[in-house]
C-alpha cells in the first residue's frame, strides 16, 4: 500500500488517525470506560511518525493481547501517542528497557493497523475528523472482534522520568568506580614493571636459552658458568652428522671450531622495555644460539676429507644371486656433500649435542624399489626355481639353477622397472660342452706340401648347434613352472677357409725362409711339437698371425717337455723351453718375405746362434696366458702359407705366396759395451758361465715393391744386457 494512502474501513470502522501531543498529565488523560466497551489505539501510518529502526530480533516485537472490558481506556482528544498504550497488565513488551532500546521502525503502510487479538476489532469515533479531534470532544474507543492482524507493531512505551534520572545517576557512579579501579590496576602494573626492571637489570633477559640450556634471568657470570658446565664437556666429543643416507662423525676441534662464551651471551641482548614482552617472557622461551670462533681453512679441509665417507655414485637397483637365490638390491641415489652449506650448518648447530643434518646434492637413479621387487617376483624367482633342459640329437644338456642365475642380466629402464636379458654366451658356455659330441667339427682347407710344392687340401663343412635360433624361446621357458626345456637347433657350419678360397689365394711360390739349429734335445722336442701345429697354417690377406694364439697353451698335456729358458737374465728350465728358437726362425722368415711386424720382443741378452738385433722370444704362463708373443701381418692381397721343416738338429720355416717384394737386411757394428756381473748360486740346477758383454746394435731392413718399384727402409735398435758370470757354489750344509 502506498505511504500516503490510509486504510479504508467499512461503515462500522473509523479511519486511523495521527496521534497528537497531549496537553495534560498522564493521570488526567487516562479514564476507565464501561465494561461493555473495548479500546483500540489508532496508530500512525506515516513512516516519519516513528524512528526507522528494525528490532534486534523478530521475537522482540511487542505482543498486544486481548484487553478485558474492565481494563479499557478512554482516549481524550489531544493526548500524546505514548499515553494511548494500555496498562502494563494488558500489554506485554518484549523489548529492552526503555532507556536503552530504540523505538521500533514504522512498518510498511499495509501493516500499520494496530495488532489486536483475533477476537477484537477497533472502532474510532467520531469518523468525521479522525486525525485531529477538537479539545471539547471526547472520543470513546470501543473494541470489537476483527480479523487476525497482518503484522505486529510496536506500541509506545510509558517512561517514568524520575526512574530514568535515578538510573542515570547510578550509571555515572559506576563509571567513576570503574575508572578508579582501572587507575589503581594501572598504577600497580607500573610499580611491578619498575620493580621488575630494577631487579632484572644487567641480567640475561628471561626466557633465553642457548643450545637448549635455559639461562634467562641469570647474571652473565652465572649464565656463562652454567653454559660451560652443561655444554663444555661435549665440545671435545665428535659430532654426529647425517649426510643424506650416510651417518658419520665430525671432529669439531680438528676443524678449528671453538665456542665464544661472551659473544654467545651478548646475543641475548639487553632487557626488553616492552611490558608485553616482559610479561610473555614468563611463559615463552627464545633460543639465541651460540657464537663460534672458527678457522675457515681448517673447517673446509675437514669437510672435504669427510666427503670420502659421505659421497657416492648413484647405484641402480638390480638383482643379485646368492647361489640360486635371487636377492633384490634397492636403488641408491648418488650424493655429494655440499661443503659451503655443511659449513654453515656446523657453525650454527655443532654445540647443540644432537645429530646435524648436512646438505648434499643428489643424483637420481632410474630404477625404483617397486620396480626391482617386480622383477624379483615376476622373473628372477621363477627363472631359477628349477633346471632347464636343452635337448640335443641323442643327448641332452641340463642347466642348473645356479647356471641359470649366471645367465641373467638386469638393466635399468626409464620407467623405474628392470629390463631382464639373457647372456646367450653364458648359456652356450654351460650347455655347449655337454652337447659337444652331437656336433661335427668342420675342417678348413689346408696347404699341404707334397713333392716340395704346396697343394690345397679340401675343406669339410661341419654340423653345429645354431644357438641363436635355439635360444629364442629361452626367456619364456624361464618364466614357466613346467615344460622347462628347449630344443637344440642344428645347422651346417662352413669352414673358415674353404677350398675355393684357398685356391684363389695365390699361394704358389716361396716368398721368404729362414733356418736355425744348435738346440738341445729337450728343446728340439718342443720345437718339433710347435712346428707340427704351425705347418700348413694360412694367413689371409690383411690377417695377423699370432704364434701363441695359433698354438694355444703349451704344457705337458699338449706334448711339451721341460727345457732350458732364460729367466730374469739367467738360465733356467720350464715346460715348453726352446720355443723361442722357433719364434726367432719364424720372425726372420717373415722378415725376408716382407711381412709387417705386428709385435715381438728380443731376448734380454744376446744368444750367439741368432742374428744380433733380429731375433725374438715368446712366453706363456702355466694357465696358458700369453705374456710375450710374436705377430706379423700379411700386407698383400694374396694369401701366405707357412711350411715348417724340422730335424733333430735344425728348424726351417718357409713362407709361400706370391712374391711381391725383394728384401735385404744389414746390421750395424756393436757399440756401447757393458761388462757382466758375477752371480753366485748355491741352488740346482747351476751351470758355470763366463758371461758376455752387453752392447747396442741396429738392424735395417730394405724392402723394394716389385709392383711399384718403390723402396723403403726400416731400422730397429736393440740394447742387450751383459749375460752374467755364473759361479756355482756348494749348497748350504744341513
Amino acid at each position: 500500500m502506498p505511504e500516503n494512502q490510509r486504510p479504508e474501513y467499512d461503515a462500522e470502522r473509523t479511519r486511523a488517525f495521527e496521534p497528537v501531543r497531549p496537553s495534560g498529565t498522564a493521570s488526567e488523560r487516562t479514564t476507565q470506560i464501561p465494561a461493555s466497551s473495548v479500546q483500540e489505539a489508532a496508530w500512525p501510518t506515516d513512516e516519519e511518525a516513528w524512528p526507522q529502526e528494525e528490532p534486534d530480533e523478530p521475537s522482540s516485537a511487542p505482543t498486544v493481547r486481548n484487553v478485558p472490558p474492565s481494563e479499557a481506556t478512554r482516549i481524550m482528544p489531544g493526548e500524546a501517542t505514548r499515553d494511548l498504550a494500555p496498562p502494563a497488565e494488558s500489554v506485554t513488551h518484549k523489548l529492552n528497557p526503555p532507556a536503552e532500546q530504540p523505538r521500533a521502525a514504522t512498518p510498511p503502510a499495509e501493516q500499520t493497523r494496530a495488532a489486536v487479538p483475533p477476537a477484537a476489532e477497533t472502532r474510532a469515533f467520531p469518523p468525521d475528523n479522525p486525525r485531529n479531534p477538537s479539545p471539547s470532544e471526547e472520543t470513546t474507543v470501543f473494541a470489537s472482534p476483527v480479523s487476525e492482524p497482518e503484522a505486529t507493531v510496536l506500541g509506545p512505551v510509558m517512561v517514568d522520568e524520575k526512574t530514568a534520572a535515578e538510573e542515570g545517576d547510578a550509571r555515572r557512579k559506576n563509571r567513576r568506580k570503574v575508572l578508579i579501579v582501572a587507575a589503581s590496576v594501572l598504577g600497580l602494573l607500573v610499580v611491578l614493571y619498575g620493580a621488575d626492571m630494577l631487579i632484572s637489570g644487567g641480567n640475561v633477559p628471561r626466557g633465553v636459552t642457548v643450545a637448549g640450556v635455559d639461562v634467562g634471568g641469570m647474571s652473565h657470570t652465572a649464565a656463562e658458568q652454567k653454559l660451560r658446565d652443561t655444554i663444555g664437556p661435549r665440545l671435545a666429543q665428535p659430532v654426529k652428522t647425517q649426510a643424506g643416507d650416510v651417518t658419520t662423525e665430525f671432529d669439531p676441534q680438528g676443524a678449528g671450531l671453538e665456542l665464544d662464551w661472551v659473544a654467545t651471551l651478548d646475543r641475548a641482548g639487553d632487557q626488553p622495555l616492552s611490558p608485553i614482552t616482559r610479561v610473555t617472557s614468563f611463559f615463552t622461551s627464545r633460543e639465541v644460539g651460540f657464537a663460534t670462533r672458527s678457522d675457515e681453512a681448517k673447517l673446509t679441509a675437514a669437510l672435504e676429507a669427510l666427503r670420502a665417507k659421505t659421497d657416492h655414485d648413484p647405484a641402480e637397483g638390480t638383482i643379485r644371486f646368492e647361489g640360486a637365490t635371487p636377492v633384490a638390491v634397492d636403488p641408491k641415489q648418488g650424493q655429494k656433500l655440499d661443503v659451503p652449506g655443511a659449513s654453515d650448518k656446523l657453525l650454527a648447530d655443532w654445540a647443540d649435542g644432537g645429530t646435524i643434518e648436512l646438505p648434499v646434492a643428489t643424483t637420481p637413479v632410474k630404477t625404483t624399489k617397486a620396480g626391482v621387487q617386480k622383477a624379483l617376483e615376476e622373473f628372477a624367482k621363477p627363472a631359477t626355481a628349477a633346471p632347464v633342459v636343452v635337448k640335443g640329437e641323442g643327448k641332452d644338456a641340463t642347466l642348473t639353477p645356479e647356471q641359470l642365475a649366471a645367465t641373467l642380466v638386469f638393466e635399468p629402464a626409464d620407467d623405474g622397472n628392470l629390463i631382464v636379458k639373457v647372456d646367450n654366451n653364458k648359456v652356450v658356455e654351460a650347455a655347449g660342452p655337454q652337447l659337444k659330441d652331437t656336433e661335427k667339427e668342420g675342417k678348413d682347407a689346408e696347404i699341404v706340401f707334397e713333392g716340395g710344392k704346396p697343394t690345397v687340401k679340401e675343406s669339410v663343412d661341419g654340423l653345429g648347434i645354431d644357438w641363436e635360433k635355439s635360444l629364442v624361446p629361452f626367456m619364456d621357458v624361464l618364466k614357466s613352472a613346467d615344460k622347462r626345456e628347449i630344443k637344440a637347433e642344428y645347422k651346417h657350419t662352413p669352414a673358415k677357409v674353404t677350398t675355393e678360397q684357398a685356391n684363389k689365394m695365390g699361394i704358389k711360390e716361396v716368398i721368404g725362409e729362414f733356418q736355425t739349429g744348435g738346440f738341445a734335445a729337450d728343446s728340439g722336442t718342443n720345437i718339433r711339437v710347435v712346428a707340427e701345429k704351425v705347418n700348413g697354417a694360412i694367413v689371409k690377406p690383411g690377417e695377423t698371425f699370432s704364434l701363441n694364439g695359433h698354438t694355444g697353451p703349451r704344457g705337458l698335456a699338449q706334448g711339451y717337455v721341460e727345457a732350458g729358458i732364460i729367466e730374469n737374465g739367467a738360465p733356467g728350465r720350464a715346460v715348453g723351453g726352446g720355443i723361442s728358437q722357433f719364434a726367432t726362425t719364424l720372425y726372420n722368415a717373415g722378415y725376408h718375405a716382407g711381412m709387417k711386424d705386428a709385435g715381438h720382443k728380443e731376448h734380454s741378452y744376446w744368444i750367439s746362434r741368432y742374428p744380433a738385433g733380429r731375433e725374438a722370444t715368446v712366453f706363456m704362463d702355466n694357465a696358458g696366458n700369453s705374456l710375450i708373443d710374436i705377430k706379423f701381418t700379411n700386407p698383400d692381397d694374396t694369401g701366405v702359407a707357412i711350411q715348417t721343416i724340422w730335424t733333430p738338429s735344425s728348424i726351417r720355416i718357409v713362407l709361400w705366396g706370391t712374391k711381391n717384394y725383394d728384401v735385404s737386411g744389414s746390421t750395424s757394428e756393436k757399440s756401447n759395451f757393458t761388462e757382466p756381473n758375477e752371480v753366485k748360486k748355491n741352488t740346482q740346477p747351476c751351470v758355470n758361465s763366463a758371461g758376455a758383454q752387453g752392447f747396442t746394435v741396429t738392424d735395417t731392413r730394405t724392402i723394394k715393391d716389385r709392383r711399384t718399384g718403390q723402396t723403403r727402409s726400416e731400422s730397429r735398435t736393440v740394447r742387450y744386457d751383459p749375460s752374467p758370470k755364473i759361479v756355482c757354489e756348494a749348497p748350504p750344509a744341513g
